[in-house]
């Protein structure tokens, strides 16, 4: 190999040799770096991938962790290496940067930890979607538009004929149209023409002509001809987006930039410049170290451009208003910053800052600062000299004690944002009142108890999610609160709260609501669900301002009766312990006004009620009543509302309905599934059909048999759209995977993409079987199957993300005692819950921010920006997701892991995406489906719970029912001893062998075929098939000379692996003497006399006899089979099961080599279902395999018992009628014992198994 230097190997190659390979293999620090070329950047970087650059675009650099990047520059003969990430910015490498050390530790922070993994996925090309190594700068065409726009053309000053057309040098940059000499462009005059507020006109006498114009009175134009259409829609589209602006902006944002070109320093209009998500420099020409030039610049925005230090010649631009240095890394501010005495807005978030400059005081008409996501541990005390300043934004730092003193004597701030920090307790210095604060937000924080009751005049607080168990505040002023999801037990405000308009105390563990919540004379919302009240007070109910009362997922047992009318609009009682409403409830008051006149939503759902009061039919503005889940059964008088819309009214005991005459005209839905009692007539449902959404029970389709599933597991998939215009969930479900030894279910939720979701349940499937055939440690395959699916995303991946989740079962080989072990892989909000001993299992995690601390703290510790609705960067509330690659590092594919042995405990498994468990908890979602025959039923019921609930979202479910229990075990189990560790037993005697059975109607379709030919015929002409039997001895030992058939709850030891393809057959009927119809009544050709015809291609399997009754005794003293017998194989004939007289087999010896030559030889343990599956066989002694896939019907080809007939014969496919005689010749020519004379044949039936 050619090498340059001790470490760089191998230039312009495009693919791997096996040279390279074994160079890489002698060290994982080996690797190559894939170098783009400049010709590949022309097109967008969104359009075109990575596999599609030729060879001469794209070749391999074989280097190591230690190669600088000038090493590669040297050989590659390169000023510079580039770096592209995510398909979007690109930047230059310092020389000495390392490139392939950047590479690997990119995949280490992805999840990777297997070094010789890592050295693998470096060198996979697919990874150029998420980062990419160019030899130049890629530059696509439309930034080159937006950053500088310049050309040669024909170019006449005015409108009129007194110039002429003369050839100048034309730019196009910022604000301005600059029109210079060709020969003296940089020294001679130049003419700049200002086009903010001007005109773009097109030159209607000259083809591809614009005529730019400045504004003002005294505005002069210049006529460009362009040569070319291109050129002149370029210049056109550009040049528009300039004189549209009324203030002089340049946006040059998320251009990877080093410095702005030189012409833009001729715009000296500009009032705000962009320059957001770069690579600014500072000591370039065009740097940031010349931006005092712009002599009348207000605004900068220079955020994400990874300074790392403050560049301090910004300060010497005195017109700055409005600055933002956010995510630059800083660890300081210089005190120069203070010589910025006109910046009102300065914006330091996501950086490393721990203190301000006292210099920063000096800044008087500073009125916002933000310094949210820094490391903070207290409050800076410049905010004391910054008497502008009204609000404290500092969020996400590291505030652990909070000084209530300290905000007193900052008495011009009024607003404090300290969420997601460390707040553990609160300060009061004395006991004087702060009079200042109006607003405090102290959400996600450590905080146990809080005491603001001297912030006499706060209006609003923000506490949820602490771990607060008592709350005091002032309620002179207080308009709303905000403490959901805390430890609540007592909440004090003192005085009665008389502005408090909104108050929602939900998921706490409040046992009553607070009386001065009863005594609050303008409230308005009332939310105090998902706690343990037993009752509603009365003076709740009686408020004459509440509008909305939320006591749902309580302990209440009954409702008051009212007395007065009161506006309440949204009564949500759900979930409850209710029997009965109370008869007045929707009556009349005195006044003669009805008690709830206006209400509109009325949620009774989850309770016990058994009718809904008459009186409900004088709320005449409800528009929604949903009262699923009860034991209703009358239908309310509803349908006589006029504005009802929507009635929910499923899983109730209705069995009829009483409709009106004529329904209302808004009647959009009406659910009445789950009521099985509930009979509707045609004419109801005609009556229905104007309905948008009638949702009813269907009924069950006649029982038609499909493809056999596996024995242990069976799934059902239900996804509802809701009220969204499309679908972004979508799932996998494969029963039957890695050739039938597990099953893999999936859930992928895309949110608000449908793209990312559809390619994952394409590929996932697929990329797990792969690993999990490298690697046999679950955690480790099941990893790797999401960091490589992350891969396989490619372009799509770049901007979009979606939640994974991936269940895996398969046969646990780590502790033989269990049959199979779970495996759960998730990212993003998507879960599974396991249902064992009736009791939720949890087997996934939620990456939210808002659920997971840690990851919101490993979030914050990499800066990034948490909006105040908790989404990173304001686009997901997720940590992990598969995808939104640009999001790195904060957004990371690994996924939580975790695997669980399956017992015969565990009844089911419950996928879901975020939709689905935000309305329902594990414990009702598991009660709910634990009886549900039907799994596709039991998904169902799922989904339309969670609309019932309020979910207007995209919602899926899926349910997998387990069967791992003994009594989905198909082992030879009669009698039969199990095997040791060391191997099978040499001898089993069976004492008192059951009689032959048929089959069970769970394990298949069990079936007899009765015959006249002879045990020697029909071993004959099925030689090839029954071939695949194992070696075995005759009857007369008593033993068990084959291994046991076992299943895969008892897994035996086999020395080696083997595999077989599913046998098939089919079946057809033309009219059977058991009196079963059929479609065709003519005679067909081939049909014996009882009018049966039936095709096989099966798997014979001839076996040692169960009925012993007849057969002769076993001699003490039997020798047992030597190893010469097992290994030489032998065939026994088949009996006649449906025979009056009983015998056994003969033998029949065959040399096991040709044996294995028979196709139907690759499995001598047990069948392969169509889903994969290796199933054992049936415990008989000759069995005629016959796949699962065979069509049957309703009735059933063998519903009624096989009819003996003498003429039945066993039909022989044309194509297997020459292999059949040579079998036959050859098992003549190998039989030692004489042909059996025609009595000895009646004398010896043959029994057939035939297992479906």
């Amino acid at each position: 190999m050619k090498r340059n230097g001790s470490r760089n190997c191998l230039n312009r190659r495009s693919r791997f040799g096996s040279r390279e390979r074994d160079w890489l293999r002698e060290d994982v620090k080996r690797g190559c770096v894939y170098l783009y070329g400049a010709d590949t950047t022309t097109a967008t970087t969104t359009t075109t991938s990575s596999a599609s650059s030729s060879s001469s675009d794209l070749h391999l650099v074989l280097c190591t962790v230690e190669t600088p990047a000038s090493e590669i520059c040297a050989g590659e003969g390169r000023e510079s290496l580039y770096l592209q990430l995510h398909g979007d910015l690109v930047r230059r490498l310092e020389p000495t940067e390392r490139p392939l050390q950047i590479v690997y530790d990119y995949l280490s922070r992805l999840g990777f930890d297997d070094p010789a993994r890592i050295q693998e996925e470096a060198a996979n090309p697919d990874l150029g979607c998420m980062l990419r190594f160019y030899g130049e700068k890629p530059c696509q065409m439309d930034h080159l538009d937006r950053i500088l726009l310049s050309g040669i053309y024909n170019v006449r000053k005015g409108k009129t004929q007194l110039h002429k057309w003369a050839e100048r040098l034309v730019v196009l940059c910022g604000t301005c149209l600059i029109v210079s000499s060709v020969k003296d462009c940089q020294t001679g005059k130049m003419h700049i023409l200002p086009l903010v507020g001007g005109k773009v006109e097109e030159v209607k006498r000259r083809q591809y002509s614009l005529a730019f114009s400045s504004a003002g009175a005294q505005a002069q134009t210049y006529l460009v001809s362009f040569e070319t259409l291109a050129e002149y829609q370029r210049w056109q589209r550009q040049a528009s987006k300039v004189v549209s602006q009324r203030i002089s902006t340049v946006d040059l944002s998320c251009h990877s930039l080093e410095e702005v070109p030189e012409h833009l320093f001729y715009s000296q209009d500009i009032t705000y410049l962009n320059l957001r998500h770069n690579f600014m420099q500072l000591e370039r020409p065009g740097g940031l170290d010349t931006f005092y030039k712009f002599s009348q610049l207000k605004g900068l925005n220079l955020s994400h451009n990874k300074l790392g230090s403050f560049p301090v010649l910004l300060c010497e631009i005195p017109t700055l208003t409005e600055l933002n240095l956010s995510c630059n890394g800083f660890h300081d501010l210089p005190s120069q910053i203070g010589s910025l005495l006109n910046l009102q807005t300065l914006c330091l978030d996501g950086n490393f800052l721990t203190a301000l400059p006292e210099e920063l005081g000096n800044l008087q008409q500073l009125s916002s600062l933000g310094i949210s996501f820094n490391n903070f541990s207290q409050i800076p005390e410049v905010y004391e000299k910054l008497t502008m300043l009204d609000k404290v934004f500092m969020a996400g730092n590291r505030v652990e004690v909070l000084n209530l003193g300290v905000l007193k004597r900052m008495s011009h701030v009024k607003h404090v944002d300290l969420r997601m920090n460390h707040l553990k307790t609160m300060i009061i210095e004395n006991l004087e009142g702060n009079k200042y604060i109006t607003h405090m937000d102290l959400r996600d924080n450590r905080l146990t108890d809080l005491d603001l009751s001297s912030l006499c005049n706060l209006e609003q607080l923000h506490c949820e999610r602490n771990q607060l168990r008592e709350l005091t505040l002032s309620g002179f002023s207080l308009r709303t609160l905000y403490a959901n999801s805390n430890r609540l037990t007592t909440v004090n405000v003192y005085p009665v709260p008389s502005l408090l308009t909104s108050l929602e105390l939900s998921r706490n563990l409040l046992e009553c609501v607070p009386d001065w919540a009863c005594e609050a004379k303008k409230i308005e919302i009332l939310d105090v669900s998902y706690n343990l009240l037993t009752e509603v007070p009365m003076r709740i109910l009686s408020s004459l301002s509440l509008r909305k009362l939320m006591v749902g997922h309580n302990h209440v047992q009954s409702l008051p009766t009212l007395v007065e009318h009161i506006p309440l609009e949204v009564l949500d009682v759900q979930h409850n312990l209710l029997t009965r409403l109370p008869d007045t409830l929707f009556s009349k008051a005195l006044n003669k006004l009805n008690k709830l006149e206006q209400l509109e939503e009325l949620n009774l759902s989850g309770n016990k009620l058994k009718t809904i009061p008459t009186t409900i039919a004088n709320c005449k503005r409800l528009h929604t009543l949903v009262a699923h889940s009860n034991h209703i059964s009358i239908f309310p008088e509803i349908l006589q509302l006029p504005q009802i819309q929507f009635v929910d009214l499923s899983c109730n005991d209705l069995t009829e309905i009483l409709i009106p005459e004529a329904l209302p005209a808004t009647l959009q839905d009406l659910d009445l599934t789950g009521n099985t009692n509930l009979v509707l007539e045609h004419k109801t449902l005609d009556t229905f059909s104007h309905i948008t959404t009638l949702k009813i029970d269907q009924k069950p389709l006649p029982t038609t048999d499909s493809t056999v599933t596996s024995t242990f597991w069976s799934h059902g998939l239900a996804e509802m759209a809701g009220q969204r215009n499309k679908l972004c969930v979508s799932a996998l479900a494969v029963d039957n995977f890695a050739e039938g030894v597990g099953a893999v279910y999936g859930m992928f939720d895309g949110d608000r993409n449908e793209e990312l979701p559809r390619l994952l349940q394409c590929t996932m499937a697929d990329v797990l079987l792969e690993e999990v055939q490298q690697s046999t440690n679950d955690t480790v395959f099941m990893a790797n199957t999401f960091l490589v699916s992350h891969r396989k995303l490619g372009m799509a991946g770049q901007k979009l993300g979606c939640s994974a989740l991936l269940c895996y079962i398969r046969p646990d080989t780590a502790d033989p005692m269990n049959s199979f072990s779970l495996t759960v892989a998730n990212v993003g909000t998507c879960q599974a819950v396991l249902c064992r001993g009736g009791k939720p299992v949890p087997l996934s995690k939620v990456f939210s921010l808002e659920q997971d601390p840690e990851e919101a703290q490993r979030v914050k510790d990499q800066k990034a920006i948490i909006t105040e609705d908790n989404k990173v960067n304001g686009v997901t509330c997720c940590t992990r997701l598969l995808g939104c690659t640009y999001l790195y590092p904060w957004i990371l594919p690994k996924p939580h892991i975790s695997s669980t042995p399956l017992t015969i405990q565990d009844e089911l498994l419950i996928l879901g995406n975020k939709a689905l468990w935000e309305h329902l908890s594990y414990t009702e979602a598991v009660n709910a489906v634990r009886h549900v025959q039907d799994p596709l039923a039991a998904a169902k019921k799922l989904c339309t719970l969670s609309q019932s609930y309020g979910c207007q979202d995209n919602v899926g479910a899926m349910v997998v029912y387990l069967n791992i229990g003994e009594e989905g075990c198909t082992c030879e189990m009669n009698g039969l001893t199990l095997p040791g560790p060391m191997g099978f037993a040499s001898t089993t005697i069976i004492k008192d062998p059951p009689k032959p059975t048929t089959p069970s109607s769970s394990s298949g379709i069990a079936s007899e075929f009765s015959s006249e030919m002879s045990t020697s015929e029909v071993s004959s002409e099925v030689g090839s098939t029954a071939s695949d039997e194992h070696n075995t001895v005759g009857l007369d030992a008593g033993l068990l000379p084959r291994p046991e058939r076992r299943c895969s709850l008892h897994p035996a030891p086999t020395s080696g692996v083997f595999q077989r393809q599913p046998s098939c057959a089919t079946f057809s009927s033309n009219q059977s003497d058991n009196g079963l119809d059929s479609d065709d009544d003519q005679p067909v050709e081939g049909v014996i006399t009882n009018g049966s015809k039936v095709e096989v291609e099966v798997d014979i399997h001839c076996c040692r006899g169960r009925d012993l009754e007849n057969s002769p005794t076993l001699p003490e003293n039997s020798p047992a089979p030597c190893p010469e017998d097992r290994s030489r194989g032998s065939l026994f004939g088949i009996r006649r099961q449906n025979s009056v007289n009983s015998g056994i087999l003969l033998p029949v010896s065959k040399d096991r080599t040709e044996l294995q030559k028979s196709p139907s030889t690759s499995c001598l343990y047990g069948k392969k279902l169509s889903n994969g599956s290796i199933v054992p066989l049936e415990d008989s002694l000759n069995l005629i395999e016959v796949a699962t896939e065979a069509p049957k019907k309703k009735t059933g080809y063998f519903a009624a018992p096989t009819q003996l007939e003498p003429e039945d014969q066993f039909v022989i496919p044309r194509d297997l009628e020459e292999e059949v005689k040579e079998q036959m010749k050859h098992h003549q020519e190998s039989r030692h014992e004489p042909e059996p004379s025609e009595e000895d044949r009646t004398e010896l039936p043959e029994e057939f198994d035939t297992a479906l």
